[in-house]
């Protein structure tokens, strides 16, 4: 081989080197590209149903994705992830928020209980994927099918059929309940913050997190999306800043739900589901993370001018 053409050669793998380094930057750099907008925006999704995103700089940049319900409102049900109890003690098979919403004809749901088992190291080496089969860690009821049991010293989620919610301390969700999902502590209770939740190691540092909130007669319901572990975008709040950001809500009650990468909100659209916080799972932005439960429901569309 001449001297000319080693060169032409080499130039060649430089050029094509560099073209396959670049292809994983393009596709992170389209995947933040999804991400929603850090500007500030409130709009009535379906009757009954509120959206608001907050963008705040201090204490750090955060994006807050709250969505307040009224269970009153004609047409808003609520449906959970519905399970079964197999040989192996799983009793649910995982799935995306996304998938969730459109295999149950939802127009709204985020995700609800912490689960196992669950492994997340590379984009390629992970679970559950979706389909793998799950065990959820608390009260789960869906359709007044109790398939996963309460969890001493974690609190429940429960919604009766006078549409009404309530968190229960003690996590066992009272006979009428139709559907409940649990989390692993109140950390606001009759409009105060839950000071020995607060303290606890975990939750002293900026984390992705997802909470509900109900207001003292149960009849309105608040869920909270905090998106987190995305420098400059979105870095997460402690659960004591959660806390001020659920009481300045006039919340009677919050409970803490599976945060992390498993935070997703997502609404149904005309065209499919859309996103409407900015999940991070496997270290990619706006990738789903498949989980072993969620918090669904039903809605009328908006009303023109309402």
């Amino acid at each position: 081989m001449s001297h000319r053409n080693w060169i032409n050669w080499k130039q060649f793998f430089i050029i094509a080197g560099m073209g396959i380094l670049a292809i994983p930057l393009l596709l992170y750099s389209r995947l933040i590209s999804l991400r929603p907008p850090r500007t500030d925006v409130e709009k009535i999704l379906f009757q009954g149903i509120v959206y608001k995103r907050d963008v705040r700089l201090s204490p750090r940049p955060l994006v807050i994705h709250r969505v307040t319900i009224d269970l009153t409102a004609p047409g808003v049900k609520v449906f959970v992830t519905p399970g079964t109890t197999t040989s192996d003690n799983t009793v649910t098979n995982a799935r995306t928020t996304s998938e969730f919403v459109r295999e149950f004809k939802l127009q709204l749901a985020i995700n609800a209980n912490f689960f196992y088992p669950f492994r997340e190291k590379t984009p390629w080496d992970y679970y559950p994927h979706s389909g793998d089969r799950t065990t959820v860690i608390g009260q789960a009821i869906s359709n007044s099918n109790r398939y996963s049991p309460p969890k001493t010293n974690w609190s429940a989620l429960c919604f009766l059929e006078s549409d009404r919610a309530q968190i229960v301390e003690q996590g066992n969700c009272p006979e009428g309940t139709v559907q409940a999902v649990a989390g692993n502590r109140i950390f606001v209770n009759h409009g105060k913050p839950v000071t020995a939740s607060l303290s606890q190691h975990s939750n002293t540092k900026p984390y992705s997190r997802i909470a509900v909130a109900v207001d003292q007669q149960g009849q309105k319901l608040w869920l909270i999306a905090v998106d987190g572990k995305q420098p400059f975008y979105s870095e997460g709040v402690t659960l004591a800043e959660l806390a001020e950001i659920v009481i300045n809500l006039g919340a009677d009650q919050a409970l803490n739900l599976d945060g992390g990468g498993s935070s997703t909100l997502v609404m149904a659209t005309s065209s499919g589901t859309t996103v409407l916080n900015a999940p991070i799972h496997t270290k990619l932005p706006m990738v789903e993370r498949p989980v072993a439960n969620h918090l669904g429901f039903y809605a009328l569309p908006a009303i023109e001018n309402e």
